[in-house]
């Protein structure tokens, strides 16, 4: 685990400017540092360099940049490979020096080639030179784990783990890329390709780029929507056999994930993904498990005392921290600092502070990260099975309220509000993104168009793509291909690397996830039961009635907050005189908009609706743009 930067480029860049790069990225890795430059021909140099966290094999043959014993291949690389140990074997004419992932990647190339990556199981962002063909690859997990962004102008590449190394690069311009915000706004993250910058991409999940001679070529190795497919050509059709299979999986990944030369723990908040893969890694140990859970003195709020009652039965070394609003507010100036690009998904500041505690007894965390996408856990999939099965009565609903009197009277936006959302959900490609009332449109109209720069829509145009016809799978698709990666695995990345702590996620084993798309949907969704197998195995570790329960989960207080300690931030962020400076947000529907949302908590039509959650996506925004830009 650690973060890597480097470029490769016509222009000269020195090995202090590589460095300054690589140590913005400290705290990714404190162990150890490496750069190095390589002259190529033609007038082309390359730059490697990597913050090390250690975890397998802590001596120095561990450093990075890593080089083939014939010093063909250099290779930087941040992750896990989890089956390195079988690849090794396969491997075994190759003369080893170490014991660590990244010389088997060395190894798998000069064997298999490019393709190497498909034999790979792990989390990974990978850096690789070949001299004999002069190409530079980068290379990202199936799931997006491990992030990757890269900067291509003319010769020049620039990559980096993060934004900060190639904001650091001569010659880079922070052109923000005004197209995502409203996007940003209405989700609250932004997902790859794109970045919050106009020139600076994200390498999708399961991708390749091949840098040759300036010319860029990318493909993609693995998909959700390939896999998905590969899989229900082999369908499980028994029950009691998917179970026993996906248990079987389940334990292998959390096996292979306990692997490190460094102490490691989990977190456990006392649900169900959490608490099944604590219960694993706990058979699996030969000592008790170390757990980590934050609590919160608000009762209504507080899942401490479930997750505490799961350590106890169980028998692992459980540590708490119970924190407050004034805890969690402490943090939010160092959001843009670690997560540096906007990211306004407040759940980052609890786990940012699980982190912390996990930090300080642990150097590895295995989270339940996966769970809800792959078998059907969110509240959204009952929400969208509901609008499937009332679609074709609203689209009777819309008809109707588009006859010319019954229009011109505005008849639909007069019909209760969940009337007029499964009446409006028209839009053949975003079918199960309904919802969000006034939202969409608020984000559009809150970001000043510019010239020759059409917004990209604020839902993901691509659900027809999947061909599916039950709207839960299409929706769940969905999310692994956007929300899980671009959201759910961000927050936990940057927070976790805050304190320089690996976090490991065997629910999203490459084995794990291809075996759920041959697992039917009607043994996750059961008669409304929500993840229905995941919670059967749970079971068969830790008794029903200690799992069984309504899911609490803890909001940030963002209304209290931004209309209370912040809202002197806020006013500043959305004064009309800053905003035309600044020149992004349209200034009068802006300083408007917030300006009564900070009054009355309503920042559109007299709906009594609160919109607090749009209004932190643009406090992030603008904590972001200062701590950059300002």
């Amino acid at each position: 685990m650690c973060g890597i930067c480097g470029y490769v480029s016509k222009r000269n860049i020195t090995a202090e400017q590589l460095k300054l790069m690589n140590d913005t990225m400290y705290h990714r890795g404190p162990d150890d540092s490496g750069e190095e430059i390589y002259e190529m021909p033609g007038g082309w140099q390359a730059g490697f360099a990597q913050r090390r966290l250690s975890i397998m094999d802590l001596s120095e043959l561990g450093h990075q940049p890593m080089h083939s014993a014939d010093r063909r291949i250099s290779v930087v690389y941040n992750g896990e490979i989890y089956n390195y140990r079988e690849l090794r074997e396969e491997l075994a004419d190759y003369p080893f020096r170490s014991h660590c992932d990244t010389e088997v990647i060395i190894a798998a190339y000069l064997k298999w080639g490019i393709r190497f990556v498909e034999r790979m199981n792990g989390m990974f962002a990978i850096a690789l030179y070949d001299r004999d063909t002069q190409d530079i690859y980068l290379i990202r997990d199936r799931i997006g784990k491990k992030p990757l962004y890269y900067w291509h102008e003319g010769e020049t590449l620039v990559f980096a783990s993060e934004l900060k190394p190639i904001m650091k690069c001569p010659g880079f311009s922070a052109e923000i890329d005004t197209r995502v915000l409203p996007r940003y706004l209405f989700q609250q993250y932004i997902n790859a390709p794109e970045s919050i910058y106009r020139h600076v991409s994200k390498l999708e999940p399961g991708a390749v780029l091949r840098f040759r001679c300036g010319a860029v070529k990318k493909w993609q190795y693995w998909s959700v929507k390939k896999a998905y497919r590969e899989a229900q050509t082999q369908p499980i059709e028994d029950y009691r056999e998917a179970k026993a299979l996906l248990k079987e999986r389940l334990r292998s990944a959390v096996k292979a994930r306990m692997i490190a030369d460094v102490p490691l723990g989990a977190f456990l908040s006392g649900g169900y993904d959490s608490s099944l893969v604590t219960a694993i890694a706990q058979e699996c140990s030969d000592s008790p498990v170390s757990t980590f859970s934050i609590g919160f003195h608000e009762e209504k709020y507080n899942e401490a005392k479930y997750a505490k009652a799961v350590a106890e039965y169980l028998g692992t070394r459980h540590t708490e921290l119970y924190i407050d609003e004034q805890d969690m507010l402490e943090l939010v100036d160092s959001i843009p600092r670690y997560y540096d690009e906007p990211f306004a998904d407040s759940s980052q500041i609890a786990t940012m502070m699980v982190s912390e505690l996990a930090r300080k007894h642990v150097t590895v965390a295995l989270s339940g990260d996966g769970g809800d996408e792959f078998f059907c856990g969110y509240n959204i999939y009952e929400n969208v099975l509901q609008a499937q099965r009332l679609d074709l009565l609203g689209g009777m609903v819309h008809g109707l309220c588009g006859l010319p009197g019954l229009k011109q009277m505005h008849m639909e936006e007069r019909l209760p509000f969940k009337v007029r959302v499964i009446a409006g959900n028209r839009e053949r490609e975003s079918k199960t993104q309904f919802g969000a009332g006034s939202y969409p449109a608020m984000a559009r109209a809150m970001v000043k168009p510019q010239d020759g720069q059409e917004a990209f829509p604020v839902h993901y145009l691509i659900e027809s793509s999947y061909h599916i016809g039950n709207w839960q799978i299409r929706r769940m698709l969905l999310d692994m291909d956007t929300y899980l990666p671009g959201d759910i695995l961000c927050k936990v990345d940057r927070a976790s690397m805050k304190y320089s702590l690996e976090a490991r996620c065997p629910i999203l084993d490459k084995e794990v996830m291809e075996l759920s798309y041959r697992i039917p949907h009607s043994f996750k969704y059961v008669s409304g039961d929500k993840k229905h197998i995941l919670k059967d195995i749970a079971y068969d570790y830790i008794p029903k009635e200690l799992l069984d329960r309504p899911k609490v989960g803890f909001g940030v207080p963002l209304d209290k907050w931004l209309r209370g300690p912040l809202r002197e931030q806020m006013l500043d962020y959305s004064s009309y005189d800053f905003l035309v400076r600044q020149d992004i947000f349209d200034a009068e529907y802006v300083s408007g908009m917030i300006g009564r949302y900070l009054e009355t908590g309503d920042a559109g039509p007299a709906t009594g609706a609160n919109y607090s959650k749009l209004a932190w996506s643009f406090f992030v925004f603008q904590q972001w743009y200062q701590t950059y830009h300002g």
